[in-house]
């Protein structure tokens, strides 16, 4: 599903014009990054957890060069979802 299914979606199922629904879910998108680039989890409860997973510093290696490179420590945007999402999701989808 693209943001456009999902702004047709809602906008069939409220009533609410198109451009109303589509900066609605625009907004809510750079919430959620602008939260997690200040290092900060997003939770929606009864959906899941936007989460930063830290990544400890490692060496890698450059096969082309033959060279160990060091790979430096950073954090990665995950999803958490809950576990009523889960569960309806294992039970639904065939």
């Amino acid at each position: 599903m693209t943001k456009a299914e999902i702004v047709n979606e809602i906008v069939i199922k409220t009533g609410i014009e198109k451009v109303a629904v589509l900066v609605i879910v625009e907004s809510l998108m750079e919430t959620i990054k602008g939260s997690m680039i200040k290092g900060e989890n997003v939770y929606l409860r009864g959906f899941g957890s936007f989460i930063l997973k830290k990544r400890a510093e490692k060496i890698g290696r450059n096969i082309t060069k033959n060279t160990s490179v060091t790979i430096p420590a950073h954090n990665v945007p995950a999803f958490k979802p809950c576990k009523e999402f889960v569960e309806e999701v294992k039970s639904k989808v065939k």
